[in-house]
């Protein structure tokens, strides 16, 4: 039973974060967003991940990645405030 209710809390932490995917905002300029689902784990798997994603996204469009812009929000990560990243980027 203990296993059970640590599975269930596990799964509901996790389907906490969030990922915006990639979003297009306006001509070849491109943003993503990502949040973790608890605090503990700080903004580099995010940061990371973010960054994968547009490096890919863009080199399916055959294209490399130019960084426009990177936030990070600062810890501490309590009562619901979460590590976020938000990067804005194009393809060149």
């Amino acid at each position: 039973m203990k296993k059970s209710l640590i599975f269930i809390v596990y799964l509901l932490l996790i389907s906490c974060a969030s990922n915006s995917g990639v979003v297009s905002i306006g001509d070849d300029e491109y943003f993503i967003a990502k949040q973790a689902s608890t605090g503990f784990p700080g903004t580099g798997g995010i940061k990371t991940d973010a960054l994968k994603e547009a490096g890919e996204f863009c080199k399916a469009k055959g294209k490399s990645l130019d960084i426009i812009d990177l936030d990070e929000n600062e810890g501490p990560f309590v009562l619901g405030k979460y590590p976020r990243v938000e990067l804005t980027f194009n393809c060149e």
